[in-house]
């Protein structure tokens, strides 16, 4: 092999691993014997296990993202109503993680294992961070356009977009229903959810 087809190699067999065991759970021996190749080389590509590590995370954070943002950007319906275009982006969004959870399931099992949705800090929260200010536009002029505060979309294109990630992790096993189906229950209970928002919402229990 080149250099460059055997760093390719050992990203293929790193990511394999990753998913399966885990980052802690694998190790720089069990990349090496796997792709049939000495310690030493794992080091000179990547420095180690964490540098290896770094680059499976990076084009996996990438390919969902570009996944996503190309959804959120492409032509809408022509003919529908501001209403639908906006319901027909969160769809889309929906069905683009469900998309890349379907065909890179090696990459968002990384991804989700070894990040938490609920930390503030590393690749998978981060990754939902950028997708969240992305949907936080489609939402400021929804929000505009009922008389709501624009200033709280932000709070809201969390919520939603942790919606979609911890159900795309409980599909990522489950698999049934079919990812139609499961984009569809989603958008239900986000858009008409959203289309009787309260102006001020307040807790019952808390007046």
């Amino acid at each position: 092999m080149t250099s460059a087809e055997r760093r390719e190699q050992l990203i293929d067999v790193a990511r394999e691993l990753f998913a399966a065991r885990g980052y802690e759970g694998t190790s720089v021996e069990e990349i090496a014997a796997k792709a049939q190749v000495s310690k030493p080389i794992v080091y000179e590509h990547f420095g180690g296990k964490e540098g290896l590590y770094a680059v499976v995370v990076d084009r996996e954070v990438n390919t969902l993202l570009d996944g996503i943002l190309s959804s959120l950007t492409a032509e809408t319906l022509a003919d529908a109503n501001p209403e639908n275009r906006q319901r027909e982006l969160i769809e889309r969004a929906a069905l683009a993680l469900l998309d890349y959870i379907e065909s890179n399931t090696d990459g968002f099992r990384i991804l989700s294992r070894d990040s938490s949705v609920g930390q503030s800090t590393g690749s998978f929260a981060s990754l939902l961070s950028d997708i969240a200010s992305q949907v936080e536009g489609i939402l400021v002029a929804e929000f505009r356009s009922r008389g709501l505060e624009a200033k709280t979309a932000p709070m809201y294109a969390q919520m939603l977009v942790g919606m979609v990630a911890l159900t795309g992790q409980w599909w990522l096993d489950a698999r049934r229903p079919k990812k139609s189906e499961v984009a569809a229950h989603v958008v239900n209970l986000a858009w008409n959810g959203l289309s009787k928002l309260e102006p001020k919402p307040r807790l019952l229990t808390r007046r």
